[in-house]
């Protein structure tokens, strides 16, 4: 397992050949949710223009990579981390839980395992054997896998938010996504929390008093 600070040619053209799992998160900052993880493996034979770390990315453009993605990659899974579990592991360690789920979810069984970010948790195999990983800084601007799931991970979130939004919509998480905005700030001082947010978060804690 090694951290890839920067990638070489000869990086990018063995990142981008054989079965690569790419994978990345979304939500570790907001207050309330899943913390919401994604793995992709793509089909060289059906490429994909346009791919980036879904923040760079409009949600319109966002939304119809989410669907060629879908469409076209030889698999890719979702997986997440509960509040509760956030509270009970800690925001890093449930991102990581996350993250495995994501990848023995995957139908495929990748060769290799490249994880956005400094740090990559251990992925094992159905056979129990480990599987290979690395983490990649800034991954999801520089490898397409990555980027794939990036945009899978924050489109599947970003829809959650929306249903929490129709389902309180005092709360304005279809504008703010859940993170520590002024405006949520002012709705939780008003409305207070209910079981979805995270009681671990210091906002959240201070709110309750614990």
């Amino acid at each position: 397992m090694a951290t890839y600070k920067s990638l070489t040619e000869a990086d990018l053209l063995a990142f981008s050949t054989g079965l690569i799992a790419g994978v990345d998160e979304v939500g570790r900052g907001p207050l309330v949710g899943d913390v919401v993880t994604a793995a992709v493996i793509l089909d060289p034979n059906k490429p994909i223009s346009g791919l980036n770390d879904s923040k760079k990315l409009s949600e319109k453009r966002r939304e119809a990579l989410f669907d060629e993605i879908c469409d076209k990659a030889l698999c890719y899974q979702v997986g997440r981390a509960s509040p509760a579990e956030i509270d009970e592991l800690n925001i890093l360690h449930a991102t990581m839980l996350a993250m495995q789920r994501a990848v023995a979810g995957l139908n495929i069984a990748p060769e290799l395992v490249l994880v956005d970010g400094n740090r990559s948790p251990i992925f094992v195999a159905d056979n129990g054997a480990g599987l290979t990983s690395h983490s990649i800084i800034k991954g999801d601007g520089l490898i397409a896998s990555i980027s794939a799931a990036s945009i899978i991970a924050k489109v599947t979130r970003d829809r959650e938010m929306d249903v929490l939004d129709a389902a309180y919509p005092q709360y304005g998480f279809a504008k703010h996504k859940g993170y520590p905005t002024k405006a949520h700030f002012e709705a939780i001082a008003e409305h207070g929390v209910f079981d979805q947010y995270r009681k671990s978060f210091k906002p959240v804690k201070a709110l309750l008093g614990l």
